[in-house]
């Protein structure tokens, strides 16, 4: 089926695929789809390998990578908004006795001496790194597409991709959202229901599509996002007046993805009622596996999950093993006990990413769409 926005893009079928990994954005991209790359967690240096290693694997065919640059997050503008130190000196101390007395009764002893985390988030970093990351995927010319995931892009980013004639797309939980995108420049709107994965608003798939649909839709192509996973939902999306769809969860389950044995068979024993939207991760809603973490959150005696968001990566940065990140897996073990454990394949892919902060939108407190997988590569769930 060829929409427009095949033609645009040069490519087979209005599939994009959004992954962590590579080798999944590879593998869409020569079936004929669009592969996105999930750049969250790179530095310019590591994107660079990365993006050398799909164009070698992709013959010359378009691919998009995509970022979570906000345009505004907690402590922007303070001049040290974007170090580790400075959103650390927010967390309350009765944060810091909650999960440490929870870590402590999950048996995860801390970090040894000497052994650091690199702590990668959206808002963490991002001032410093954003330009050199935008750089690196304009200098590859498989890159037709670059996509914001997290509120409306910096102008930079717009600027920059228009002037070597790239698309700039963007993930909206909102008819406003879109209408503020498209406003900016955007060229490209996501439309992301709350199935989706990762940061997610509170409006379903089937009435957020069409109200983007018509709000923007003679303007700009609307992607289909959250929730869709095979042909019938794919045809459901295109009927809402969607171009196309967007998909990340649906890869976690192919052999090109980079998913432990534990990790698949934890995902395939989930039902969809296993996946629940909480603040728990970053502070921000978000959809993700229920887990020990998650249940606890939940307790009367626990503090503001809300403002967890910096609690839970300062404090698990000491610990040995920590809580799901864009590259980490819960493994279920017999009599309930919950273990994690580090595993992604790419060389060098960072550890930390989705345990980091929280981030403010100028675009409504809880209809988040940030466009990131729900899975163990970024949160623990699927759509």
């Amino acid at each position: 089926m060829r929409t427009p926005i095949c033609d645009q893009l040069g490519i087979e079928f209005p599939i994009f695929a959004f992954s962590h990994c590579r080798d999944v954005v590879a593998a869409v991209t020569n079936a004929g789809g669009f592969g996105v790359l999930g750049a969250l967690a790179y530095e310019p240096e590591r994107l660079e390998v990365e993006l050398n290693w799909i164009d070698e694997h992709v013959g010359g065919r378009p691919y998009g990578v995509d970022f979570a640059m906000p345009a505004n997050y907690v402590g922007k503008g303070g001049g040290n908004e974007s170090t580790v130190e400075a959103l650390t000196a927010m967390i309350p101390a009765e944060h810091r006795q909650f999960i440490h007395r929870l870590l402590d009764e999950a048996g995860v002893p801390p970090m040894p001496e000497g052994v650091e985390r690199v702590v990668k988030a959206a808002g963490l970093g991002v001032d410093a790194e954003g330009p050199g990351q935008m750089e690196v995927a304009l200098a590859h010319p498989g890159v037709r597409m670059i996509v914001n995931a997290l509120g409306p892009p910096p102008a930079y980013v717009v600027q920059m991709a228009h002037e070597r004639g790239l698309l700039v797309g963007a993930l909206a939980g909102s008819r406003q959202h879109a209408e503020r995108n498209v406003n900016i420049g955007v060229d490209l709107i996501v439309a992301q229901g709350t199935e989706a994965g990762g940061h997610c608003g509170e409006i379903s798939t089937m009435v957020l599509v069409p109200q983007i649909v018509d709000a923007v839709g003679d303007r700009v192509p609307v992607l289909a996002a959250g929730g869709i996973g095979d042909g019938r939902q794919m045809a459901a999306a295109m009927a809402l007046g969607a171009q196309g769809v967007w998909c990340g969860s649906v890869w976690l389950l192919t052999s090109e993805a980079s998913e432990t044995p534990e990790v698949v068979a934890n995902l395939l024993a989930a039902s969809s009622a296993d996946a629940i939207r909480s603040r728990v991760m970053t502070g921000k809603p978000a959809r993700q596996l229920r887990t020990k973490w998650t249940a606890a959150w939940e307790q009367p005696d626990a503090p503001d999950a809300a403002a967890d968001a910096a609690a839970g990566a300062a404090v698990r940065r000491g610990r040995r093993a920590v809580l799901p990140g864009p590259h980490q897996g819960l493994r279920r073990e017999p009599g309930g006990a919950d273990r994690r454990q580090h595993r992604h394949r790419s060389p060098g892919a960072p550890g930390g990413g989705r345990d980091g902060r929280a981030v403010d939108r100028d675009d409504g407190a809880d209809e988040r769409a940030d466009g990131t997988l729900i899975g163990p590569c970024c949160g623990g769930a699927t759509d």
